[in-house]
């Protein structure tokens, strides 16, 4: 990961084709590319989710996840080069326990939805998501470390509950919000 982008346009990609980060081309349709396209969807969302107002603790891990899904994407483009660590892992578990406690119970489903922060946290969850289908997909064909796997499917979970987090956040002044549950018309007439 020597080389820097001096220029952008380079055309060597008209014939369909992409440089990986060791110098080999593969077809942009590659299951490679792929996976990396939504690991850097990814970190785009979150650089949304980041221009909004978020509790100080909120901003700082994502702005680490951040970097951790650049390392991911790096370590993507090298075939059988490691930059995403298990401690990154271990980091998400840890922030996951710690946000999680500290939110009520859920006792039904929720709806991706409630303040903008809290929406855009879903639209992440949903892209990690992605984001890790297209991982499982490419590990089917090639070796690939375990970590990043286990990365984006933490990632999706700790989206979830930074999503419930950021519809409580007094971010307005106006006091905190609360999830939006999912009403069923048929569980409602089963009296369920």
């Amino acid at each position: 990961m020597a080389n820097r982008l001096t220029q952008i346009a380079t055309r060597t990609g008209d014939d369909g084709s992409t440089g990986l980060g060791d110098g080999t081309r593969v077809p942009k349709a590659h299951l490679r590319i792929d996976a990396m396209g939504h690991v850097d969807e990814l970190n785009s969302s979150l650089g949304v989710l980041l221009a909004e107002p978020l509790p100080d603790a909120v901003r700082e891990l994502l702005v680490v996840i951040q970097h951790e899904l650049f390392n991911l994407g790096g370590e993507l483009s090298i075939p059988g080069y490691e930059l995403l660590k298990a401690d990154a892992v271990l980091y998400l578990d840890q922030a996951l326990a710690q946000h999680n406690a500290a939110l009520p119970r859920l006792k039904e489903f929720i709806l991706p939805a409630g303040t903008r922060s809290a929406a855009l946290a879903h639209v992440s969850r949903t892209i990690a998501r992605r984001a890790e289908r297209a991982l499982v997909a490419l590990a089917a064909q090639e070796a690939i470390n375990v970590a990043p796997r286990q990365y984006l499917n933490r990632l999706s979970d700790l989206m979830f509950v930074l999503a419930r987090v950021l519809n409580r956040a007094n971010l307005d002044g106006l006091g905190g919000g609360d999830d939006v549950y999912w009403h069923s018309e048929k569980l409602a007439r089963n009296g369920d």
